[in-house]
Parts: C-alpha cells; structure tokens; sequence
C-alpha cells in the first residue's frame, strides 16, 4: 500500500494547512514564492513553475525529505510528476507570437525552455536534486488524480520509494482568457508518496465514463468535483459531509486531484476516522479515490471497473 507522508501548498489566504479543507480565504492574497522560499533559482521562471516549487519544497519538509536545504535520501529514490492544464499556457502564448511575428531568433533564451510543458515537473527535479522518474500530466478534469495514481503505479512496480505529487494552476490574462473565466486557482499543492505502510494510506484508484462508476460509500468527507450540487450518485455518499475547494479557491483544473488529496490527508491526519472520498469529473471522464485513515480502518469497496 502507498500512503501520504507529506504535504505542502501555495494558496492564496492560506497560512495553517488546517485550513484547506474548507472555509472563505482572501484569495486577493497572492503567494509571494520569494518570500516563502528565497529568491534563489526563481528568476526567469513562470509563476506556475514557481507556485509548484514553494508547494514541492513544504510537502519535502514535511515528509523529512529536505532538511536544512538538503535531501535526506538519495536523489534517485524519488519521482517528480506534476498536474497542470494551463500552467505555463502564458509563456507558450508569449514565445509562440514572438516567433509569429519576429521569427525564432528574437525569442529569449531564458523564457523559451520554460514553453515546454513539462517544465513545472523537470525544475522541481532539479532544484531539489530529485532523479527519478519525471513526468508531467495535462489531462483535463482528472489530471490531479491520474497524476497520484500515476505516481502510486510507479512506486508500486519499484521505479522509486517516494514520489512528489505536484497541482499547479495560475490566473492571468492568457488563462481567463482562453477559460472564459476570472474564476481560477492561482496556487499549488503537493503530496509526497511513499510506498509501504506509512503515512495516509491510499484507496484504490477509480476511472470510468461517469461519477457513479469511480466513487465509494462513507460516512465521512466527500471532495466533490468543482461546482457539484447534485445529489450523491450512489446512496452510500448521502450522508457525507460535502466539500468543493473551488468555492474557496476557484477552478482548479489540473491541480484540483492533488489539492483534494491534500486536503484529505489534513483531515485524516487530524483523526478523522472514517475514510475520505476525492473526486474529478470532466463529463468525458471521471476518477475517484480513497483516502484511508492511519488506524488500519478497512479499504472501502469501490464502484467502478
């Protein structure tokens, strides 16, 4: 089994990670990463890419990975994958029509690397020093959980003993731009996996065509995908207790999956002894998780196939 051992974010309004789970924050707060993490290594890189190193370096400490600015295990045990829709959609945008317009030799060379959509993922690696596998998920409304799940499979088949879990989404011009939308997350949360019993035990992993299909019965906390109101798609969820971090942090797209999760291990962490549902739902395609608590309660029977 693997199981959460650290975890970190970068929200606007939030100071206590006993927060996430809910309530009203002032989101005109943005996260300063300078301020959080010093300035050094910052320069020249996008804001998604810095949200994601303020989260990826507080999930570290937490899980006893980065002591004293240091890593604590060997570089090579531990995988880096992160979650964003549109991240760094600003600096593809940016390079993207100067080359229209100037050709490729008026693009910058600082800003240019940072086009790549796999950026958020490869400078964590490289800031902390991390060697494993490193992969970056862009995948709609699941993103954030197929990015755990992912994480999970490889440390199951033994590609690494720990794995950062990164959800990263930004709101500027250019996102709300192509969203529609002045509603967005501008933040960051990460997860640190560990394979083995420690931490918060995962669940199994769920993905199907519909809602129904990929969540499990519980009496306790449901993250429900951003802007549900329905009722429960299956009887077992009617009495849990609701959570939609959109309300408090906007839509969250890529990172919503690693931000629920976070917000999970936070409860259970703070004795919650039934498990906690967390769920994605893009009408195309929806996954779902268990997050199990520390006591060794049983793995709740999922629904989907």
């Amino acid at each position: 089994m693997t199981g959460v051992i650290g975890v970190g974010v970068a929200l606007p309004g939030v100071t206590d990670l006993a927060d996430i789970g809910g309530g009203t924050f002032d989101r005109s707060a943005k996260v300063d990463p300078a301020a959080r993490i010093g300035r050094k290594g910052l320069r020249y890189k996008d804001r998604a890419t810095q949200l994601g190193l303020v989260a990826a370096h507080d999930a570290l400490v937490d899980a006893g990975l980065w002591v004293d600015g240091a890593l604590t295990v060997p570089g090579e045990s531990v995988a880096v994958l992160a979650s964003s829709n549109l991240g760094n959609l600003d600096t593809v945008c940016e390079v993207s029509a100067t080359i229209a317009a100037e050709g490729v030799v008026s693009t910058s060379p600082m800003a240019l690397p940072n086009a790549s959509s796999n950026v958020v993922a490869s400078t964590t690696a490289i800031r902390f020093g991390l060697k494993g596998a490193n992969l970056m998920v862009c995948n709609g409304a699941t993103s954030g959980l197929d990015a755990v799940h992912w994480a999970a499979t490889m440390l199951n088949a033994g590609r690494a003993e720990y794995a950062v879990v990164i959800g990263v989404e930004v709101a500027n011009e250019v996102t709300e731009r192509f969203t529609g939308s002045t509603d967005l997350l501008d933040g960051a949360a990460a997860i640190v996996l560990q394979a083995g019993a420690h931490g918060v035990p995962l669940g199994r992993f769920t993905r199907s065509g519909a809602l129904s299909d990929v969540v499990s019965g519980t009496d306790g906390a449901w993250f429900v995908p951003e802007g549900f109101t329905g009722e429960a798609p299956i009887p077992g969820l009617a009495n849990a207790t609701r959570h939609d971090l959109a309300e408090s942090f906007g839509r969250c797209g890529g990172a919503l999956g690693v931000l629920q999760c976070a917000a999970a291990t936070v409860l259970l962490r703070a004795g919650a002894t039934e498990p906690v549902v967390v769920s994605n739902d893009g009408h195309e395609a929806a996954a779902g998780l268990a997050l199990l608590p520390t006591g060794g309660s049983a793995q709740p029977e999922g629904n989907g196939r």
